[in-house]
C-alpha cells in the first residue's frame, strides 16, 4: 500500500513509518519540519503544512496514496488562549479531508485523536461522550467532529485515541522525568499511585499497522484506544526504569506537599513558563487511575509484539545516549 503519514517526524510517526517500510509498504512522510532520520528511519518525506491546501494537493497528486495516517497535530497543554491557537487540529484536519476528497484514490484513513477528549479517569458512555478539561483536549474533540461530519473523505476510516505513549525518541517531558529518576530528584507522591493504560511505542505502531490493513467492516467509523492491554502501576513502572538506570532509590513525599508544589507549578505556567515539570495536571496523572477499554482494539489488532520488560530494555538503551546528550 502507498501510505502518507502526516506528522511523520514526531515520536509515533517516525516509529510507524519505519514499521510500514519493514512490512513492505511505500511510505511518504508529511511534516512541517524537515526530518533528519536516525539510523533505521529511512522513509521519504516532504516538508508541508497540512493547513495549506494547494501545497497538500501537489503532494497527494504526485504520490497518489491509497492509505493515510493522520498524526499531525499541536499537542501541548498551553493554558492561555483558546481553540484559535490549535488550527492544526481544526483547519488542518478539514483541509486534509478536502484534499483527500478532491484528489481521490485514498481507500483507508486513520485519524489520531487523543484520550484527552475526556478527562483522566472518566469512562465515556459512547464515542460521542466528550469531557475535555484542556484546550488541547477540546481541539481534539473538534478534530473528531470534523472527521465524522466529512465522513473521513468517504474512505474506510477510523479514529484512534492513543493513551500515554513511551519509548525511544519520546517527547521532552518524558526525558525530564527520566533525568529526575536518574539523578534521584523524582519522588513518589502520597501513599497511593495510579494504575494507567499506557502504550509502548512499538506496540502502538503495530496497532496502527493492523488498523490500516484490517478488513473494512472491522474498522470503519469505529473508535479505538491505542495502548498496551495490561495497565501499569505508576510506581512499578518508575521502579523498573530506576533499576535499569542504576539510579538512587525513589523517595516519597506526603500528598499535601505534592499538591502545594503542583499549585506553584500552575502559577509558574500561568505566568508564561513552558515545560514546567510539575503541575496539577501532571499530579492528577500520577494519582488518578486511568484505564481505558482496549478490548475492541485487541479484537482487531491481536496480541502485541513487545512486553513491558522488552519496552523498558529498548528504551533504556536509547536513554543512555539521550540523557547524556540532553
Amino acid at each position: 500500500m502507498r501510505v502518507i503519514v502526516t506528522g511523520s517526524s514526531g515520536f509515533i510517526g517516525r516509529h510507524l513509518c519505519r514499521l510500514l517500510l519493514r512490512e513492505g509498504h511505500t511510505v511518504l512522510g508529511v511534516d512541517r519540519r524537515a526530518f533528519v532520520p536516525p539510523e533505521g528511519f529511512g522513509h521519504d518525506s516532504v516538508v508541508a503544512d497540512i493547513r495549506d491546501g494547494d501545497e497538500l494537493k501537489r503532494v497527494f497528486a504526485q504520490f497518489r496514496p491509497e492509505g493515510v495516517v493522520h498524526l499531525a497535530a499541536r499537542t501541548d497543554f498551553a493554558t492561555r488562549g483558546g481553540l484559535e491557537e490549535y488550527t492544526d487540529n481544526t483547519i488542518g484536519v478539514r483541509t486534509l479531508l478536502e484534499v483527500m476528497a478532491a484528489t481521490g484514490g485514498v481507500r483507508r484513513a486513520i485519524c489520531a485523536s487523543s484520550q484527552l477528549v475526556c478527562h483522566i479517569g472518566y469512562k465515556p458512555k459512547d464515542d460521542l461522550d466528550f469531557r475535555p478539561t484542556t484546550t488541547y483536549g477540546m481541539s481534539k474533540v473538534e478534530t473528531e467532529r470534523i472527521w465524522r461530519s466529512m465522513n473521513g473523505a468517504n474512505t474506510e476510516w477510523c479514529i484512534v485515541r492513543p493513551t500515554s505513549v513511551w519509548g525511544p525518541w519520546m517527547y521532552a517531558h518524558y526525558l525530564r522525568f527520566f533525568r529526575m529518576v536518574q539523578t534521584g530528584r523524582y519522588v513518589h507522591v502520597g501513599s497511593r499511585a495510579a494504575t494507567r493504560s499506557v502504550g509502548y511505542v512499538g506496540n502502538v505502531a503495530y496497532q496502527f499497522l493492523q488498523l490500516l490493513t484490517a478488513p473494512a467492516d472491522r474498522v470503519h467509523t469505529r473508535v479505538f484506544y491505542l495502548c498496551d492491554y495490561t495497565p501499569v502501576h505508576n510506581e512499578e513502572w518508575a521502579e523498573a526504569f530506576r533499576r535499569a538506570l542504576g539510579a538512587p532509590k525513589i523517595r516519597r513525599i506526603p500528598l499535601w506537599l505534592g499538591r502545594t508544589a503542583a499549585r506553584v507549578g500552575d502559577l509558574v505556567v500561568l505566568l508564561g513558563a513552558r515545560g514546567f515539570p510539575f503541575t496539577s495536571f501532571r499530579l492528577g496523572n500520577v494519582l488518578n487511575d486511568n484505564i481505558v477499554n482496549c478490548e475492541p482494539t485487541r479484537a482487531v489488532c491481536g496480541e502485541l509484539p513487545f512486553s513491558t520488560e522488552q519496552g523498558v530494555e529498548q528504551t533504556v538503551e536509547w536513554l543512555k545516549t539521550a540523557l547524556r546528550d540532553d
